[in-house]
């Protein structure tokens, strides 16, 4: 996206104020007689019209001013809200999203949405009809100043709005108009003197300018229809006068430059971004490759400008990885619609909680969760609550409760979706799982690992299929999707309380710390936020643990997995081994290697499509000397080991 482009600027900024409206509504339904969130409504409306008729988008400006319209006779206390006018708003919302991405979209659609909001809008008046207001004359003077053409305000569609609230007369002021010879077709030198006979109240005549109020010399009076010809219209607006420009570039008499905090933030593509994140990289890399020079050498300045570049390299890091990221916030509340909507779909009552919405991920990581939690949400809401008549007769309340959350645990960021409907049953998730092959009846299996059965492609035990779920074509998506993010997915359930699904996601995908291990001849990476700690390994150990594969830490059994053995590395073991106990999930296993190398800042690069079906790898980076060490994949390598074992049990 090109941050030049005015277009798309509009498009972002609609966006936004459509974030605003939907929000706003979801509010507005469960708070009907807030007047404060009826305005945010209305104002949001009436900002996207007159943005959308500025930059060309006529077709989204006219249905803007129809829902404007129409939420305005709410806004005045005309129509009440209803669950029935709130889903209608929310369906033209949808609409405007699509005007606002083309300019193309088909325009049968709005007479169907706009009849369903009049729908909407008629039964809810049948409710209340309040006495209209009067009929009053308004008499409106507005002059804009001199350069408002330039930049950007547009006086017709002002007008417009104005004849479409009564009966309107405007006259054109244009006293103000200079000879031809000296007239500047940029500038504007008309005003208008306005006679409006409405039943609206002064407020929404304001509402018309209020875009232009800081720009414009304005005058509202409500007067007799007899007297209008007698008052006045105010001066215009005058403009400084321009001051002589010396040869330094400065007027004479300028004054003082101030500093304003209209910069506060800026909107920058996604891309440059990246690109920024990538030479960020770089110069890691290139920090690592000058620090093992420099320890091969005695030179005490090079020495002292290397540890100088390290730690600036160590806080553009930082900052960099700052900027990427973002608060949850902006995804958890995506979701708050999709609960709007799977409540009406599914008949259910449900309440939908987010807490630690303050959490930050990197803004790449995010947009990779969007589907993923949208699977759980749906699964939570169909699956897992119950109908309002099987809950009463559990004894639990008709509003079923569904819960998204997340919190920082280090370096990773755990997103948990909870309900609390009826759990799922596990023997009937195994049940499945052996009739469809995936385990041996009898094996022992914990209930972590047998709802992991859920995640596999076209596994469900749902009885019957709906436009929601059933299929068992999401969760497997959930599950590719996070071990692409290189996270693991935690299963709880308690049967007739609900279900919890935990998502561990690492922070960040580009730069991490990470632990440098050699395995043989060797070098691997392994992240330093699944590492626990790290224990030594004599031969003598190595020997009696041969066939168990267990070691004794604090009085608790630690497996292990021999990484030189895993890796067919054909080379002797070092004389002291060394164990690197990492966690995954809620289970400790060790990893046995030759040497532990250090700490490492990583940055990592993606494997070539060569390698990509290699899942105990989740990429590789550049080391100091311009050698190459691949990132474990702890999870997949784990699931490796296990795997290993298994056979060789199967082949003795």
């Amino acid at each position: 996206m090109s941050t030049n482009d005015p277009v798309q600027v509009f498009r972002v900024e609609a966006q936004e104020l459509l974030d605003q409206i939907e929000q706003s509504l979801l509010d507005l339904e469960r708070c009907p007689a807030n007047k404060d969130l009826v305005a945010q409504v209305f104002r949001a409306m009436h900002t996207l019209k007159g943005s959308g008729a500025m930059f060309g988008f006529d077709a989204l400006a006219e249905f803007a001013h129809h829902c404007e319209s129409a939420f305005d006779r709410v806004r005045k206390g005309e129509v009440p809200v209803t669950p029935e006018l709130i889903a209608a708003v929310l369906a033209t919302e949808d609409h405007l999203r699509a005007l606002a991405e083309s300019r193309d979209v088909a325009k049968g659609e709005d007479k169907h949405l706009l009849a369903a909001l009049d729908k909407a809008m008629t039964g809810a008046s049948s409710r209340t009809a309040p006495a209209p207001d009067p009929e009053r004359t308004w008499l409106i003077t507005f002059r804009l100043v001199r350069d408002a053409l330039v930049n950007g305000t547009r006086p017709l569609p002002l007008l417009d709005e104005l004849r479409a609230l009564g009966d309107c007369k405007i006259t054109p002021i244009t006293e103000d108009i200079p000879p031809l010879e000296t007239l500047n077709p940029a500038d504007c030198y008309l005003g208008w003197k306005i006679v409006l006979k409405t039943r609206h109240p002064k407020s929404a005549i304001e509402d018309v300018f209020i875009f232009v109020a800081d720009d414009a010399s304005l005058s509202i009076e409500g007067v007799d229809p007899g007297l209008v010809s007698i008052v006045s219209p105010p001066p215009a607006p005058e403009a400084a006068p321009a001051l002589p420009i010396p040869a330094n570039g400065k007027p004479a008499n300028a004054p003082a430059e101030t500093k304003t905090a209209t910069g506060e933030t800026v909107r920058v593509p996604a891309e440059r971004l990246d690109e920024l994140m990538n030479r960020v990289g770089e110069l890691v890399i290139a920090q690592s490759r000058l620090k093992q020079v420099c320890a091969t050498l005695s030179d005490v300045n090079l020495q002292s400008v290397a540890e100088e570049i390290e730690r600036l390299a160590s806080e553009l890091r930082d900052s960099m990885m700052s900027v990427r990221m973002v608060p949850i916030s902006q995804l958890f509340g995506r979701f708050r619609r999709l609960i709007h909507d799977l409540a009406r779909e599914t008949g259910k009552a449900i309440e939908f909680h987010t807490s630690g919405e303050t959490t930050e991920l990197d803004k790449t990581v995010i947009e990779r969760l969007a589907d993923p939690l949208i699977h759980l949400i749906r699964n939570a809401a169909d699956h897992g609550l119950e109908c309002p008549a099987e809950r009463g007769t559990a004894g639990k309340p008709e509003i079923g409760h569904v819960t998204l959350s997340a919190r920082q645990a280090g370096a990773e960021v755990i997103i948990t979706v909870s309900d609390d409907g009826r759990g799922i049953d596990v023997e009937r998730v195994r049940a499945k799982a052996e009739k469809n092959g995936l385990v041996a009846p009898g094996a022992v299996l914990s209930e972590n690992e047998i709802l992991q059965f859920l995640f596999q492609p076209g596994f469900s035990t749902a009885e019957k299929v709906t436009s929601i779920s059933g299929r068992g074509v999401g969760m497997d998506v959930v599950k590719r999707t996070i071990e692409g993010l290189r996270g693991t997915i935690d299963m709880t359930t308690t049967s007739g309380k609900g279900s919890q699904v935990a998502l561990r996601i690492p922070l960040t995908l580009a730069i991490i710390d990470g632990l440098l291990v050699r395995v043989g001849q060797g070098r691997y990476v392994i992240p330093l936020s699944s590492v626990e700690e790290c224990v030594e390994l004599s031969t003598e150990q190595d020997l009696r643990s041969q066939g168990r594969c267990f070691l004794t830490l604090r009085d608790q059994l630690v497996p292990f997995i021999r990484l030189r053995e895993l890796f067919a590395t054909a080379t002797q073991p070092d004389r002291y081994q060394k164990i690197v106990v990492v966690s995954t999930g809620s289970d400790r296993v060790g990893l046995v290697v030759d040497q532990i190398l250090g700490d490492h800042q990583t940055v990592i690069k993606p494997l070539s499509r060569f390698h990509a079906g290699i899942e105990t790898f989740s990429g590789a980076t550049i080391l100091g000397d311009g050698g190459v060490a691949l990132i474990l994949d702890v999870p997949h390598l784990v699931a490796a080991g296990q795997q290993q074992e298994e056979r060789l049990r199967a082949a003795v």
